[in-house]
């Protein structure tokens, strides 16, 4: 029977189990103690599908069937908390079905480049569309009893040297960009796991990074579950847990073991951080027995939510009016990804399907009435063929109509490597040029887990529906939406670039000797090109529909509020086209007198709405204090300024329907945090040391000869030329003014500006 105690089964058991219960016992359970009532977790891969192999020593194509739901790029596309939350609670009963305890999944680190190789298995660019997609899918999984591991921690945003890379960025960017989405999971949904990555940030590997596992994630976020390492992410178990790591993985690992035993008795580890990590781990293991996995799953339902996931995380990129298809008789279907259904990425993530539907064969079944013909186009590698494209050019020729499906090589993008460019394959640009040219209507349906160049052609073509890694049911989605049987209303979670050269990591990715610099800082995706008003091919948030939505009565519910109370805003939204269809109302806010450099906006809040033809609702939305804060890297704290906002409502980054202003008022009372470094601006900036530097500024100003300041200064603004240097070096140089010692009267100030501050503090 299960001990669901676990400070009894602590009491009870020795070192060496205690210390063998915080390694693997195989590739995917962890150590059993039956004398203890401890059985063992079993865990399998994810995200968008259960990878399980009950036999460990069988292959990945030997997996269970399970249902291949669409990748994170897609449904992160969707921007539908609700559908992401349906889909985890049917991966959560597939692993009820299968005998599974936690599903390793979901991944919400930020897509810094398009580049990188694991793309598809994330979710976006943005951090607060990240964190509410994965709350979204660890919510439904774990409703069933299941749990989840939230991966992978942290700043995992390449595959090159993923092993051993180290990730150098700023402490705020990595609070404002690299972890909100692993902030908002962990407070909101409590996975049963945060799984640890394998590179090193800022020099420490993630596995034994105290300042991730413990100072972050447990103090100061409350996680309550257990830290589990990558697959092999751990390079000395005995530093893993004095960082916070509570379990190894895969085992069994006997050396590991011993050397843990070894070192709470040399008095290296605490057994007190040891019992904290057998603690997690039974605690994690008693909520999974509260569920017993047996049992049976509904594969044709769950097929068909896999079809719904798919349509509506489709995004209508280009549409010059031919679609939704009409009256056709004959239509070429170019592409051997019409055949070979492309719905997966390749790696630790690929599932063996229940079923799969081919795009051609969804094409046929949804118009029967249409004759289509079929051409391979291109091949699985890179060759370049004269006579293919002669193929399909014919048949291009013939139609009234030709879908070109394009698939990026799972030798180009996959698991384990980067891409080294965002080009599409020689063969497939020379195919799109080439039938495009040879029959106008052409519509292209792109399969990839990342960004893709289009400027080569999308000129040529009329329409272009980017369908990513659609899952296993992807194809009816493509034939409904291509038919108007399903209006499009994907948007997309990352900005898709007009050429490699200007993204934001181009410089820096993907570092060399191996360390790469964050250099861009905060400015990845939107924000960058925002900020550098940069042109872009199409913008987050951006997707087409066969509808057309307005937006007005945009308002605030006040425009004077203070930081704890925050702000609702509100908008309707009208269907005024003749169709049903669905949109996506965005939410950004802009400071508009930062203290120091911000994003020209950032996303806050998002809601989709259904509309029928004529119908209009109101969205309203509530803005918090995080929604106006940013990481202030002097006060090591989230801080919102008392400052004007602008608060924007769009249907994209880039398409903002309504502009509201609105006044917000701080009540926090920051420390003060000067000192003999602190710039004049610094002094004047802070609310302490403010008023005190003022009135030694007008005192020290009154008492310089006005013809000394000019010579000394050769005609240059004073109080501009003196704005960045410390009061200490000011004093030193005073024109015609000499004070004795600038460092005591800069200690004398800092000592009452410090005592001011903490009496205010206290009060």
């Amino acid at each position: 029977m299960m001990q669901k105690d676990p400070e009894i089964s602590i009491k009870y058991m020795t070192l060496e189990q205690k210390a063998s219960i915080c390694t693997g016992a195989s590739k995917w359970t962890t150590v059993p103690f039956e004398d203890h009532g401890i059985t063992s977790l079993n865990m399998s891969d994810g995200p968008h599908g259960l990878r399980h192999i009950a036999d460990e020593n069988a292959g990945v194509q030997q997996s269970e069937p399970a249902t291949a739901f669409p990748t994170a790029s897609l449904t992160a596309a969707t921007w539908n908390r609700e559908l992401i939350n349906s889909m985890g609670r049917a991966l959560g009963e597939e692993c009820v079905a299968q005998g599974v305890d936690i599903i390793l999944g979901p991944g919400v680190n930020m897509k810094r480049t398009p580049l990188c190789g694991r793309n598809f298995e994330y979710f976006s660019e943005d951090p607060y569309l990240a964190g509410e997609m994965g709350t979204a899918f660890i919510k439904g999984v774990q409703s069933q009893g299941v749990g989840t591991s939230l991966k992978h921690f942290a700043v995992n945003n390449q595959e090159t040297q993923r092993l051993v890379v180290n990730a150098r960025l700023s402490e705020r960017a990595l609070r404002e960009i690299y972890l909100p989405a692993f902030e908002k999971a962990v407070k909101e949904a409590q996975p049963y796991t945060v799984m640890c990555s394998y590179n090193k940030v800022n020099g420490a590997y993630a596995s034994e990074n105290q300042h991730l596992l413990t100072d972050i994630l447990k103090n100061e976020w409350g996680f309550e579950g257990l830290v589990v390492s990558d697959w092999g992410a751990v390079h000395d178990q005995v530093d893993a847990l004095k960082a916070g790591l509570d379990l190894e993985m895969p085992g069994p690992d006997d050396t590991q073991v011993q050397r843990v035993v070894k070192a709470v008795r040399d008095g290296e580890l605490s057994e007190a951080r040891l019992d904290d990590a057998v603690r997690r781990i039974l605690t994690v293991l008693a909520k999974a027995r509260e569920t017993k996995k047996e049992g049976q799953f509904n594969a044709e339902a769950h097929h068909q939510l896999a079809a719904e996931v798919a349509a509506e995380g489709m995004v209508l990129l280009k549409n010059s009016g031919l679609l939704p298809l009409k009256n056709q008789k004959k239509i070429a279907v170019i592409g051997r990804t019409a055949v070979e259904t492309h719905y997966q990425g390749n790696g630790s993530s690929h599932i063996n399907p229940t079923r799969l539907d081919a795009p051609l064969d969804a094409l046929r079944s949804a118009a029967p009435q249409v004759a289509f013909t079929y051409a391979e186009g291109y091949s699985g590698d890179d060759d370049e063929n004269a006579d293919m494209i002669s193929q399909a050019v014919e048949l291009a020729k013939a139609s009234e109509v030709a879908l070109l499906f394009i698939g990026l090589p799972d030798h180009i993008e996959s698991e384990g490597y980067d891409r080294s460019s965002l080009d599409l394959t020689l063969q497939q640009q020379a195919l799109i040029e080439a039938v495009a040219a040879a029959q106008p209507n052409c519509i292209v349906i792109l399969n990839n887990g990342a960004p893709v160049r289009l400027n080569p052609w999308i000129d040529s073509v009329p329409a272009v529906l980017e369908a990513y890694m659609m899952g296993q049911a992807g194809a009816q989605a493509i034939a409904g939406i291509l038919f108007g049987h399903i209006n499009p209303s994907g948007k997309l979670a990352e900005t898709f670039p007009l050429n490699l050269e200007d993204t934001p990591a181009y410089l820096n990715f993907p570092g060399e000797a191996h360390d790469v610099w964050y250099g861009e800082g905060l400015y990845i995706g939107y924000r960058y090109y925002d900020k550098m008003q940069k042109r872009v091919q199409f913008p987050f948030g951006f997707g087409l529909s066969y509808t057309h939505f307005s937006y007005s009565n945009a308002r605030v519910s006040t425009a004077e509020f203070n930081d704890q109370e925050g702000v609702n805003v509100s908008v309707d939204v009208t269907n005024t086209g003749s169709l049903a269809g669905k949109e996506v109302v965005q939410i950004y806010i802009r400071q508009r007198n930062p203290q120091i450099s911000r994003p020209d906006k950032e996303l806050k809040g998002f809601e989709k709405l259904a509309l029928e033809p004529g119908e209009t609702k109101t969205v309203t939305m509530h803005l918090d204090f995080r929604s106006f804060a940013y990481w202030h890297p002097m006060y090591k704290q989230w801080v919102a300024d008392s400052d004007d906002f602008e608060i924007l409502i769009g249907a994209s980054s880039q398409d903002i329907r309504a502009v509201l202003p609105a006044r917000l008022n701080s009540t926090q009372k920051l420390p003060c945090i000067l000192n003999r470094e602190s710039t004049i601006k610094e002094w004047e900036q802070d609310p302490y040391g403010g008023p005190f530097f003022r009135e030694l500024k007008s005192m020290l100003l009154g008492a310089i000869d006005e013809n000394a300041l000019k010579d000394a200064t050769l005609g240059v603004d004073y109080e501009v030329l003196m704005q960045n240097d410390p009061l200490e070096s000011i004093l030193r140089n005073l024109p015609g003014i000499s004070i004795p010692d600038p460092i005591a009267m800069v200690d004398m100030l800092l000592e009452q500006v410090h005592s001011r501050a903490k009496a205010d503090q206290a009060g």
